[in-house]
This record gives structure tokens, C-alpha cells and sequence, in this order.
């Protein structure tokens, strides 16, 4: 009976039985335990962890993924598989690089690239898909996301990122939230993430050790023509300019 909160949609989406998303955040929760086992040299407790994490992503598999629709299914309830299929469970299995190729490309087709398929309407929840689209290769399709995405809002006047936004609500309903007219939060950090996908994806500067002590850098710059920009780090700062 408890409130099993994924994220705020535009779709109806059951939140009965197992749901697929859930499922798959618990095994990643499993696999970090394990990790963290093992860097307290708990061999015990690493063995478990890792032991329980491969048994549930076992079943993640056989049960929610669809052969037939070439991705995973929301939720199964009372032993009976739905057939919705939401962005949720199959943008967070390529994140957690749980895909073999074939798996990976039906992912990419079928759902993060597919315009038919559910959308997402919140920036915080936007930031996990466009991720995983660029961890696929997709720059200039993410760098036509926040065009319009992030530029919708900034073309309806905002000066600071939304809760939730939905390309096809007009005034008033784009501002109404959580039942009220005006509800909704014109101020939200969770809209901020293009800021770390431009510094990651497109300056393309990542650590290879902890804290930045040594790192690699990989620009790619979709279809901009420069990119300027700092990413700080405890040894100071990282300074890019690139250019095409």
C-alpha cells in the first residue's frame, strides 16, 4: 500500500504489483553494496551482495523484458505481465550498462529514439534519458533536446528552469501542479542537469581515478562549431576550448 513514486507523468501509469523500475534500482542498490563491501574488505558480505544483485537481475530479465516489444515492461501484477511500456526501466538498464548490443540497439529503437513512444515531461527525469542517449552516441540529437526543451521554457519567458514541463500545455495549465492552478515550481535545480551533460558528453572531460587525480579528455561537439568551458576539480581547474 505504500506511494510508489517514480516520476511526475502525463501518462497513466500503474504503480501495482512489481513494478519494472523499482526492480531494477533495487539490483543496482545490491551491486553498490557489494562494491562498497569490498572496498571495506568484507568478502563475506561482498559475496552475498553480489551473489543477490546477479539472482534479481536474473529474474529483471525473464520477467519484464518482451521479446515482443523489444524492450522492458512497466510492472507485472498478480503473476500477469503488463504491456506498457514506459522510458523508466529501459533508459536506466542501458545507464547501468546492463544491455548486450542486441538488447542495447532494441532499446535505443523502440523507445529513447521512438516518437511514438511515452514521454517524459520533467527535466530531472529528461537528465537520465539524454545520458543515456549520449552514452549511445546521440550528441546531436540530445543538443536538439535541450534546444527544445530547455529552450521551450526560455521561450515562454522563464529565467529559471521548471518542475515539469510539457511542450503541448499552453497558459495556464503549463504553470498548474499538484492539483492547484499555480502549483508548480518555476525555480528548480533538478532542471539544471544540461550544465553537467555539456561538460561530460560534449567538452567530454571524465575521471579516470577519484577526485579527478587523473582524467581523460574526449570532445565531441555534436554540430557546434566551439566550446568553451571549466569543469573544477580538488586539483583545480580544468580549462577547454575546442573548436571544429
Amino acid at each position: 500500500g505504500d506511494w510508489i513514486f517514480i516520476d511526475w507523468t502525463d501518462f497513466n501509469m500503474s504503480k501495482a504489483g512489481e513494478v519494472s523500475i523499482e526492480q531494477l534500482l533495487f539490483c543496482r542498490s545490491l551491486e553498490t553494496m557489494a562494491l562498497c563491501a569490498g572496498i571495506m574488505n568484507d568478502t563475506k558480505n561482498e559475496k552475498v551482495y553480489t551473489q543477490l544483485a546477479a539472482e534479481l537481475k536474473t529474474r529483471i530479465f525473464s520477467l519484464f523484458w518482451s521479446e515482443s516489444q523489444h524492450a522492458f515492461i512497466h510492472n507485472r501484477e498478480n503473476g500477469v505481465a503488463s504491456t506498457q511500456v514506459t522510458p523508466f526501466t529501459n533508459m536506466f538498464a542501458v545507464l547501468f550498462n546492463y544491455l548486450d548490443q542486441e538488447k542495447t540497439r532494441a532499446v535505443k529503437e523502440n523507445v529513447l529514439l521512438n516518437p511514438d513512444a511515452l514521454k517524459i515531461t520533467t527535466p530531472y527525469m529528461r537528465f537520465y534519458e539524454l545520458e543515456a542517449l549520449c552514452i549511445l552516441g546521440e550528441q546531436n540529437y540530445v543538443l536538439d533536446e535541450i534546444r527544445d526543451y530547455w529552450g521551450g521554457m526560455l521561450n515562454l519567458g522563464a529565467t529559471s528552469f521548471w518542475e515539469k514541463y510539457n511542450p503541448k500545455e499552453t497558459y495556464p495549465d503549463l504553470l498548474a501542479m499538484y492539483g492547484r492552478p499555480f502549483g508548480k515550481s518555476l525555480c528548480h535545480a533538478w532542471g539544471a542537469s544540461p550544465v553537467y551533460l555539456l561538460g561530460k558528453y560534449f567538452l567530454g572531460i571524465k575521471p579516470v581515478e577519484p577526485g579527478y587525480q587523473s582524467y581523460i579528455v574526449e570532445p565531441c561537439l555534436g554540430d557546434l562549431k566551439w566550446m568553451e568551458g571549466d569543469v573544477p576539480t580538488p586539483g583545480g581547474t580544468i580549462h577547454i576550448y575546442c573548436s571544429t
